[in-house]
């Protein structure tokens, strides 16, 4: 690989006004022209309109990529044939700047409603991809096996192969209403991203024009069990569960949580709601370990486990706490921004029993009929601590919250 380091070039600091051509963007404007587009690339540092750039946390490997020698930063995507498998939009939510301020709703589709940007020369990446996949679960196969569900030949195969409809969503974060969604004003809100990431994004602190930030984090999949448009129609029944990433557990079946187990019963609960004509929809989100991150989260199990009396459910998040200063970071704030992106207006059974989830998604206006908890039997034995610490802490629960002698006395294994 070439090296390019040194190649004699000046630094262009981003961190004073003076772009070249940049083109406004209106957040939450009726129309993508009057939005205007999103210009995250550094192939023509006059045009960006934003802070940060595109691929979230993979942005750092696109940086590697061109010190190695191995892309070039002057390329371009060639964007044929790579349209939306399935039209999402526009919704009345979208030109609501309340509604959405973490995504772009206009991500998916910058080829065709920013085509005369485009053949002008602007470099705009699309931040949301839309796909068909087939989806094969050894949990779904056992379903079938065992009578629970059956193959249709539509959303179901008769191999297991669930039949959806997915897309890849990019952060966009709008920064006045991220602020507004917690309570701070934007100028603390720039002030401590800037700091708390080291400096990374000076423009937070000294671009107050430049309101749209690319963070580098984690993005979202979604994933649509039969026809996306019914989504945003009421009428439709739409089971839908919200799941925040865990790899121990979603990848590698660890037990020590249930995270898994509730996200195969949410997709088995999608395919029977779509094969009942209704639709489903599971929303996942890279939010590892309560977005505190995995090497956090081993250690916090480390500390469960060794702590004198064992792994209880009453010190479940006491020992969250102790490592990292907070019992959870995901703030489910921004959570709901997607599903009004999918025009969602009402669930009508909420796979999830999360008093965060469920008060973040009506609180933003979409209205919750049935939840649905997790099957007793499909819960680990090691993973009833956090179960029973959660519905002592508000988790949705039928049965009721446990007391506190049953906190006490619920155990998980030793190391």
């Amino acid at each position: 690989m070439a090296d390019t380091s040194s190649a004699p070039r000046h630094i262009r600091l981003t961190s004073h006004a003076g772009g070249q051509g940049a083109l406004p963007i209106h957040w939450g404007a009726a129309t993508a022209a009057e939005r205007g587009p999103v210009v995250g690339t550094t192939t023509n540092r006059g045009h960006r309109n934003v802070i940060g750039t595109h691929s979230g946390s993979y942005s750092v490997y696109r940086a590697l990529a061109v010190a190695a020698g191995a892309l070039s930063r002057e390329h371009k995507a060639d964007l044929t044939n790579t349209s939306p498998t399935d039209q999402i939009g526009p919704y009345p939510q979208w030109s609501d700047p309340g509604k959405i301020v973490s995504l772009d709703p206009w991500g998916a589709a910058v080829a065709d409603v920013f085509a005369t940007e485009l053949a002008a020369g602007y470099d705009i990446r699309p931040t949301i991809a839309v796909t068909k996949a087939h989806v094969v679960l050894p949990e779904v196969i056992e379903a079938m096996q065992k009578g629970r569900i059956s193959a249709d030949g539509k959303i179901l195969m008769r191999g297991g192969a669930a039949c959806v409809t997915k897309a890849a969503i990019e952060p966009v974060w709008w920064l006045p209403g991220v602020a507004k969604r917690f309570g701070c004003s934007e100028a603390n809100l720039r002030r401590v991203l800037f700091e708390e990431t080291g400096g990374m994004y000076p423009e937070l602190v000294t671009r107050s024009d430049l309101e749209v930030f690319l963070p580098p984090i984690g993005g979202q999949t979604v994933y649509i069990f039969g026809n996306p448009r019914d989504l945003a129609n009421p009428e439709v029944e739409l089971t839908a569960r919200v799941h925040d990433e865990c790899n121990g557990s979603d990848v590698f079946g660890s037990d020590i949580c249930t995270c898994r187990p509730y996200l195969t019963h949410a997709i088995e609960e999608c395919i029977l709601g779509a094969q009942r004509g209704g639709v489903g929809l599971v929303s996942y989100s890279r939010k590892e370990g309560r977005a505190l991150g995995e090497v956090t989260k081993f250690l916090v199990y480390n500390a469960r486990k060794r702590q004198v009396g064992g792994d209880t459910a009453d010190q479940y998040f006491a020992r969250t706490e102790c490592v990292a200063g907070v019992q959870d970071m995901r703030f489910q704030e921004l959570m709901p921004d997607v599903l009004h992106w999918l025009g969602v207006r009402k669930i009508h059974r909420l796979v999830s029993m999360s008093n965060m989830k469920y008060d973040a998604i009506t609180g933003s206006g979409i209205e919750v009929g049935e939840r649905i908890d997790i099957p007793a039997g499909l819960i680990p034995a090691d993973a009833q601590v956090e179960m029973q610490a959660k519905k002592a802490a508000g988790y949705f629960t039928p049965e009721g919250a446990p007391d506190a002698d049953a906190l006490k006395n619920t155990k998980g294994r030793a190391l």
